[in-house]
């Protein structure tokens, strides 16, 4: 009997008593009330702030959090909220109410008021709890933050400028670091970038953001810098002294695809590299191939600054040959994550067609990518006149009288030009100087060849962003007509274009 009584369950019910003041039933509680007249003889939200005031700068959409700071948050973020919700911390404390919900009320964006919805929680009557929602509107007042006052009185107003220089004849590198720059949001805290003639400037209204900027762009590339400092003004009364800072960087005049001709000394501590070498890669370091021995290093920038030598030839010098036969010499051979095989080569200037019958026997290192019939862009050493004063150090050395530097896809391409591509780069929002005389054809030119570089070589493009082209359909006789072998960038590798830049329009200009 014991085992089935345990099996009947009691159920407990709880009892109703009538409302002190309008007599409904109702569940009881400390104060005999009903939820409804409760509220009608107590308003816990009274004593609570309803409407406050808000500093916001209409600029760079931030908000002061006293005394000094300015703090960035977007519209209806909970970066927001909680920042709304601490200033009324103090008020909710002092009148010993606990707030358990909050959420934003959607106002226009222009009404220059944010709205807030709060639920809270007070104890009354006799220990009774009651809950409350009620709206709190936050007043915006547009006022400038420090900086942006700084800027909107006078532009040129900067604190640090930094000075960024290559002297080369081409802008290759710059366009490079362009993309390095927006990728890694280095040039956020300019104020204004202008394009100069060998270089960019960048503007800063802070030393520190201006040190920030050099030593990023002494992570990427070899650089060597100096600085200075300039006295704007200075208070007797308070001893405060305001400078302006300039850096002056300069890059390396090595860029990739150039021919080398290493100084004697370099060359003997390099363990008698070269002496002529091609540069493959530059980062904060270059990369140095010996394109007869496939020998390699690195030279760091102090190591590079030390002696400060120059290219022999640059990539503007390229001259296009077509391979009539070839033939490995060596096996393939891994350096820094890029395949070289030795070969024996025998090619002809696309020039000289039609003309002569001048061939050169030569020796390549890319055995793996050519075959007879293909062409390749290399330094014509046959027909250049060099008076390089490093070269003439070494007496009888054998100049050999064509290096190949990489294969060429002009024939191929020239089915396909005036298409536009599947992906687009963005660009910084760059002034050009007053003084600087723009040669937009040569501009164009180098352009499209650091576009043709990011197609062919996965490796120079691994660094940077690129993104799809909302304008581009691919046509499906482009398929089939154009089934050449025309390097171009898998669509898995390109980012979806959120045009979140004020330049948008500029970058799809330049990227097509």
């Amino acid at each position: 009997m014991a085992g089935e009584s345990g099996m009947f369950m009691v159920q407990q019910t709880i009892g109703s008593v009538l409302c002190c003041k309008c007599g409904i039933p109702m569940q009881p509680n400390a104060a005999n009330m009903c939820v409804k007249c409760l509220r009608s003889e107590v308003d816990i939200t009274e004593g609570l702030l309803k409407r406050l005031m808000i500093v916001h700068c209409p600029e760079c959409e931030s908000y002061l959090q006293p005394p000094r700071t300015w703090i960035k948050l977007q519209l209806e973020s909970k970066e927001l909220l909680t920042f709304c919700l601490k200033k009324l911390q103090k008020n909710l404390n002092s009148n010993k109410v606990r707030m358990i919900h909050a959420e934003f009320i959607w106002t226009e964006p222009h009404s220059k008021r944010i709205k807030v919805k709060v639920k809270v929680q007070k104890e009354v009557m006799n220990g009774a709890i009651l809950e409350q929602t009620y709206p709190i509107e936050y007043v915006q007042q547009d006022h400038m933050c420090e900086s942006c006052s700084r800027v909107q009185a006078n532009p040129d107003q900067w604190v640090a400028a930094v000075q960024l220089r290559q002297h080369v004849s081409h802008r290759r590198t710059f366009f490079y670091l362009e993309q390095l720059i927006l990728k890694h949001g280095a040039a956020a805290s300019a104020i204004r970038i202008t394009q100069m003639d060998q270089g960019i400037d960048f503007f800063f209204s802070n030393r520190s953001h201006g040190i920030k900027f050099v030593d990023f762009v002494g992570k990427v590339t070899p650089v060597r810098s100096r600085n200075d400092k300039q006295l704007v003004s200075h208070d007797t009364k308070s001893n405060n002294y305001n400078y302006k800072f300039t850096f002056s960087v300069e890059i390396c005049p090595i860029c990739r695809e150039d021919l080398i001709c290493l100084p004697p000394k370099v060359a003997v501590s390099l363990g008698n590299l070269g002496p002529l070498v091609i540069c493959t890669k530059v980062t904060n370091s270059i990369a140095l191939l010996d394109p007869f021995t496939l020998r390699h290093c690195f030279l760091d920038a102090e190591q590079y600054w030390r002696t400060s030598f120059r290219s022999l030839l640059t990539s503007r010098q390229l001259v296009e040959y077509i391979v009539l036969d070839i033939e490995a010499v060596s096996s393939e051979v891994n350096i820094g994550g890029t395949k070289y095989v030795l070969a024996d080569a025998q090619v002809a200037r696309v020039s000289d067609f039609g003309k002569n019958d001048t061939m050169f026997s030569i020796r390549t290192h890319l055995g793996h990518l050519l075959n007879p019939g293909d062409y390749a862009l290399g330094y014509d050493l046959y027909g250049a006149n060099n008076n390089d004063d490093e070269l003439e150090k070494y007496r009888g050395l054998v100049i050999p009288e064509a290096i190949l530097i990489k294969k060429s896809f002009e024939e191929k391409r020239q089915k396909k030009r005036g298409k536009p591509r599947s992906w687009k780069l963005k660009s910084l929002n760059m002034e050009v100087d007053d003084k600087v005389k723009v040669d937009e054809e040569k501009m164009n030119s180098e352009y499209e060849q650091f576009l043709k570089d990011l197609e062919e070589n996965p490796e120079l493009r691994f660094n940077i962003s690129l993104y799809r082209n909302r304008e581009y359909q691919p046509s499906e006789m482009a398929s089939v007509t154009d089934g050449e072998e025309v390097p171009s960038v898998p669509l898995d590798e390109l980012l979806a274009d959120l045009d979140l830049s004020e330049a948008g329009s500029d970058d799809d200009s330049m990227a097509e």
